[in-house]
Parts: C-alpha cells; sequence; structure tokens
C-alpha cells in the first residue's frame, strides 16, 4: 500500500514562505505523476501544481511564479516551495499520486497565511 506523508505547513504572514514536502513509500517515484491540491474552508479541492515523470510542471495561474514543484527521486520526496504567500493561500494542502487508475493522498498539511 502506497503511503505519503506531507510536512511543512504551519503559520506565516503574507508575504512569506514555506516549504512542502511530500515522502512517499512503497513506490519507486520516478515513474508517476505526482501533485498538490488545496481545499480551503467551503471550498471544492483545487489542483495546485503537479510534476510529470520527466519532470514538466503545470501550474494553476493563481500560483505561477509564486509556487515551484519539484521532485527528488532518489529521496521519494516532492516538494512545494511557496513564496509571496498569500491570505488567499490558506488551505489544506494535500500530496497527491497518480498510479494508473488509482490515486493516492496524503493526510494533508495546514497552510495558513495571516498576520
Amino acid at each position: 500500500q502506497v503511503h505519503l506523508v506531507e510536512s511543512g505547513g504551519g503559520l506565516v504572514q503574507p508575504g512569506g514562505s514555506l516549504r512542502l514536502s511530500c515522502t512517499a513509500s512503497k513506490i519507486i517515484l520516478r515513474f508517476y505523476a505526482m501533485a498538490w491540491y488545496r481545499q480551503a474552508p467551503g471550498k471544492q479541492r483545487e489542483l495546485v501544481a503537479d510534476i510529470i515523470s520527466s519532470g514538466r510542471t503545470n501550474y494553476v495561474d493563481s500560483v505561477k511564479d509564486r509556487f515551484t514543484i519539484s521532485r527528488d527521486n532518489a529521496e521519494s520526496t516532492m516538494y512545494l516551495q511557496m513564496r509571496s504567500l498569500r491570505p488567499e493561500d490558506t488551505a489544506v494542502y494535500y500530496c497527491n499520486l497518480k498510479a494508473g487508475d488509482t490515486d493516492y493522498w496524503g493526510q494533508g498539511t495546514q497552510v495558513t497565511v495571516s498576520s
């Protein structure tokens, strides 16, 4: 059973930075597409950024030029570097891995942007 664990969330002031990590176990990471999603209170879960096995990345418009998704296959870890954070970035952030028709999810990590 694939297991994903996120870390790195917390409280940060507007304009600040955080780096989220997602570590995967029981799977060879480099073969699969991975993504970060987020869900704010009262809103649907939305895709923030994804990265496929080739390393190509994609971002939702609201985070372009502020967030960077990356992966370290040797460490079985994916990252989301978040800069210039805004209050509207406040959400629970989830790690996702797609293996064929199966989606695996982490438990989520809270990011709160507030002064």
